[in-house]
């Protein structure tokens, strides 16, 4: 559920992450993947065959119009799954960057992790609710079409369509909805997100070989759909696994060391002027975050290592200021804070020190992208 650039592409043009710019959703662009005329493809070739067994005396043409019309309603109903999810996460004030629809799928990807099990279990249930809701639908439109028609075989196409997007992500397997709930069941019963992130990514891996098996049965049974069930369910057992691995992955990067607090983490913080030499600022900031403070008391920001033992090498008496790392509201965490939200503002701001102030806005110590890497991995620093 990864950053978009600020411009606004017009609609129908490529965009620099290769989508296709269909709409936007409260300033939330939906893009179709190039993958995804992959996926329509399979779905086109494979189900033809199918129609003429479904609807006897049917000509070649119509048989593959509705082929295509079936890709295209499976289309549609991810889309509508991946729009309950936005709008849900919209609501929730989770802001959300893009929709991709792709291949034989569709991908709500929001701007930061849901704060709390019941965020995560809304937003989960918001795409399965919407499928069912149109499958039933479709359902009840059947009891007014007549049958064994074009018409009644768009409506069962339709209501099946809804009905296997909605069934299939009720599995409870990252990173489809179902395990999405899984893991916000684990996550409310133990405090913990990170533990229920690794119970889904295990159900990921069970739904995936089960994906396998059914099409390995289809196939040994001989079963008219056994050629577009093995394609959906080889291409579907990759994206689970890719997938759950991927969230194991992030979820790793945004969970918060167990038994750690943050004063463990943060290194001892040293006040010097800002116009002392960039040699002297360099040796003092030895296991140190440096800050340095302008005459007025204004803080000019970190001194950033790397930049300083740049110009120290050519000007070693040149003002540390010039090595300085701006201090912004981003780069600025409250010890307070729990640690979940250090560990996600850390991971999604590209800096590689935070300041770390108590309270009444002290500064307590600075806090190194590495160390939290190291924590987080159980290293020593």
């Amino acid at each position: 559920m990864a950053t978009t650039s600020q411009h606004r592409p017009r609609r129908g043009f490529t965009t620099a992450d290769g989508g296709l710019l269909l709409f936007r959703v409260q300033e939330v662009p939906v893009l179709l993947a190039p993958s995804w005329w992959i996926g329509s493809l399979i779905v086109i070739v494979l189900y033809e065959p199918m129609v003429a067994r479904l609807l006897p005396g049917v000509s070649l043409t119509t048989s593959w119009i509705l082929a295509v019309a079936s890709a295209l309603l499976l289309g549609v109903s991810v889309l509508a799954h991946e729009l309950g999810h936005c709008v849900v996460a919209l609501r929730l004030g989770i802001p959300v960057r893009r929709l991709r629809l792709f291949l034989l799928g569709g991908l709500s990807e929001v701007a930061r992790a849901p704060r709390e099990p019941r965020q995560e279990g809304l937003v989960a249930a918001a795409g399965p609710v919407v499928s069912m809701f149109l499958a039933a639908f479709c359902g009840l439109l059947l009891l007014a079409v007549p049958p064994d028609g074009v018409a009644w075989l768009l409506v069962v196409e339709c209501a099946i369509a809804n009905l296997a997007v909605g069934a299939f992500n009720l599995l409870p397997g990252l990173p489809l909805d179902g395990g999405r709930l899984l893991r916000a069941g684990v996550w409310a019963l133990t405090g913990a997100r990170i533990r229920g992130t690794r119970a889904a990514v295990v159900g990921g891996g069970v739904v995936a070989a089960g994906l396998l098996v059914w099409a390995v049965v289809g196939l040994a049974s001989g079963t008219e759909d056994r050629w577009l069930r093995l394609g959906v369910c080889v291409i579907t057992a990759w994206f689970v696994a890719a997938g759950a691995s991927g969230e194991l992955s992030a979820d790793s990067g945004r969970s918060w060391p167990e038994g750690v607090v943050i004063t463990d983490l943060v290194r001892p913080v040293l006040q010097l002027p800002a116009e002392s030499p960039v040699s002297d600022a360099l040796a003092a900031s030895a296991g140190r975050g440096v800050v340095l403070v302008r005459a007025d008391g204004v803080a000019a920001g970190l001194l950033d290592e790397t930049e300083a033992q740049r110009l120290a090498e050519t000007s070693p008496q040149a003002p540390a200021e010039l090595a300085a790392e701006p201090i912004r509201a981003e780069t600025v965490l409250l010890a307070s804070e729990p640690g979940e939200d250090i560990a996600e503002r850390v991971r999604e701001t590209p800096a590689w020190q935070f300041l770390v102030v108590d309270d009444e806005g002290r500064p307590a110590g600075v806090l190194r992208r590495e160390d939290l890497r190291a924590a987080q991995s159980h290293r020593p620093r």
